[in-house]
Order: structure tokens, then sequence, then C-alpha cells
């Protein structure tokens, strides 16, 4: 896709501005605080419903003003020209589509691919399994028609499960929801574990460029019970009594992780904090090319101070991949001067005080 134009309206800092990005490369330069991160924050909220941030109550909508507005114009894959709305009330986020209303945030999500490299990715190493898991599920989103029904089916039956376990039910009463749960945590798993053998070959190759010192990359799975040993239907079984007590599923896809493991990092030594962001970005990069595989075009790519977080090396290296693949790239920076020299954009822009232009 092609973000041709997007409208911000009391996101954070920013009161009113536009922003037309070009095809390829857009460097938006600022100090700090001045917006830059709110840009990156508006695309990245069109493409997942969320902001990498915080909630709302966070800080979304700008102080003093009753809710937050975007607006998108895009090219998709064929060319078409498509347009999207998304509005904060307070009271819950509002969307449309080429004009309509649409039902929910997922068909808008459904329509824009954004990946997003920001100072906090690192957490998907070295944070919770929550953001691996929301990493494999918006690759499934996008990719996998049968995702979300599974995904909605399986999240329905674990809050009802739980629901009736802190009522200290008898414990038959919980048989259909093992039923229901274990029939559609075995198939999301399923879609989890073919999408990380999918993608660990790209993996592999994307990582030897950033971290070759490390060894070969690999990819592990951990389902969130011991699947190899027996059903989520057993494992939900077994651990009945303890579920019993404790009030909530102790075992099952949600409870799912994911692991990058390299071959010079034997046992379980850890990645340095350097090691751990280039291996984030490894991922992010892994992923965006797989998405290109299945659906014949790269994901916006939005990498927000970028040279914070890499060394000149290393953004030249990640910037040059991105852009052999003709992917759309909105970059941040505090200045210039900090993009590679053999990188030119093909536009730059300046924010200062939430105010952006064209320079």
């Amino acid at each position: 896709m092609q973000l041709t134009r997007l409208d911000i309206a009391h996101l954070r800092i920013l009161e009113q501005v536009r922003f037309c990005p070009a095809p390829g490369l857009n460097l938006v330069t600022g100090g700090n605080g001045a917006g830059k991160t709110s840009l990156i924050e508006a695309v990245h909220l069109l493409g997942y419903g969320r902001s990498f941030r915080g909630r709302v109550r966070d800080g979304l909508i700008r102080s003093g003003q009753p809710h937050l507005e975007l607006y998108a114009e895009w090219q998709d894959v064929c060319a078409r020209a498509r347009r999207a709305g998304l509005r904060h009330t307070g009271g819950g986020w509002e969307a449309r589509i080429d004009g309509a209303p649409a039902p929910s945030l997922t068909e808008l999500c459904a329509e824009i691919a954004v990946v997003t490299f920001e100072p906090g990715s690192h957490e998907l190493i070295g944070g919770g399994a929550e953001n691996r898991r929301r990493f494999l599920d918006w690759a499934l989103f996008h990719v996998e028609p049968e995702f979300l029904p599974v995904w909605r089916r399986y999240a329905r039956a674990l809050k009802q499960r739980n629901a009736l376990l802190k009522r200290q039910p008898a414990p038959s009463a919980l048989d259909p929801w093992d039923r229901e749960l274990a029939e559609a945590g075995e198939a999301l798993t399923r879609m989890r574990d073919g999408y990380l053998r999918r993608l660990e070959p790209v993996l592999v190759a994307t990582a030897a460029e950033f971290l070759p010192e490390l060894g070969a990359a690999g990819l592990r799975f951990l389902p969130g019970w011991r699947r190899e040993e027996q059903r989520l239907a057993d494992a939900l079984l077994l651990a009945r009594e303890r579920d019993l007590a404790s009030g909530h599923t102790a075992v099952g896809p949600h409870r799912a992780d994911w692991q990058v493991d390299y071959l010079a990092l034997p046992g379980r030594e850890a990645l340095s904090r350097g090691q751990e962001k280039l291996t984030a970005l490894a991922c992010v990069l892994a992923q965006a090319r797989a998405f290109a595989d299945d659906r014949g075009e790269w994901p916006l790519v939005c990498l927000d101070d970028l040279a914070s977080e890499l060394d000149r090396p290393h953004q030249e290296q990640a910037l040059t991949a991105i852009l052999a693949s003709g992917a759309q790239v909105l970059l941040t920076a505090t200045d210039a001067g900090t993009l590679p020299p053999a990188l030119q954009p093909e536009r730059r822009f300046h924010v200062e005080r939430g105010v952006l232009r064209e320079v």
C-alpha cells in the first residue's frame, strides 16, 4: 500500500496536521517533544486500532479537546484509491471505510498494513509474552482468512470459562467450555505454529544480516501447554483442580510464547540490550518480508527515531534493505544529519511544536 494523505486532528501535541508522504523514503525531523512520534503513532493507530504508547486515557487525545480524528487516503496493491476515517470521542472508536461506517476497527485494520519499529520495540524480545502473541496474531490476521473467527471463538470461550471458575462451580460444569476451548485452541495453535515455521527461514536470513556474530538464528514455539505430550483437552482436564483453586485458566494458547535462539548463545545466555534491539528489528523486517511473500506487497514501514536505537552502519543496512523492496517508509529523526549520506529521502518534513511543514 501507498499512503498518500493523512489528516490528524487533536492527537497529543498535533492540533491540525496534513501529511502527504511520497511513495519511498520520507524523513520527518524535529526536536524532542515536537510531535514526530505522534505522527508515527497516528499511522500505527490506523493499522492496529491501538497506540504503542499506551491507552487513550494516557494523553492520546489532545488536552482540552473532546475527541481525536484521523483521515487517510491510500492506494492499494491494485492501485485503487481508498479512504478511511477514525475517531475517538471518549466512549470508543468509530471507523469509516470508503465513505461507509465500518462495523468495527477490525475492518479498518485489515485494510491498512503497518509495521513499526520504535524505541519500545526491544520489548518484543525482552518484554512479556503478550507482545510476542500480538506479533504472531497481527500476521495471521492479515494472511489467514480463518484466523479471526477462531481467535474470537477462543477468546469468548476463555472469558466464559474464567467467569465460571470464579463462581466455584461443580467441576462437571466446566465440560462444555473445555470442549469449546480445546477445539478453538488447537486450531489457533496450528495457525500460530504454521506461521512461525514459514517465518523462520525469513528470520534466519534477516538475522544473519544484522547479527552474524551470533550464528544461525532459530525460532522456538511455546504453545501454552505441553503440546508434544498431550492434547489441549487433556491439559485442561489435568489443570482443572488448580484452575478451580485460582479462578483462572492456566493452560492454553492465551499463555503461548515464542523466542529467538542463536547458535552462538548456548543455554540461556542473555542478549545484550543492543542485541535485543537488533533482534527485534530483524523480527519486524522478517515479518514485513513474509507479509510481502504472502500478499504480494510490503506493508507501510514506520521507523521512529532510528538513530537513537541503531548505530549508523546498522541504520544504513536496515534502510537499504527496506528501500530495495520498494516499500513506503516513514522515518523520524532529530535532524537530517543522522541519515546516512548514501540514502536521500524523496520528501522531507519538519515538525515543530506540533506544526508540520514540508521542507
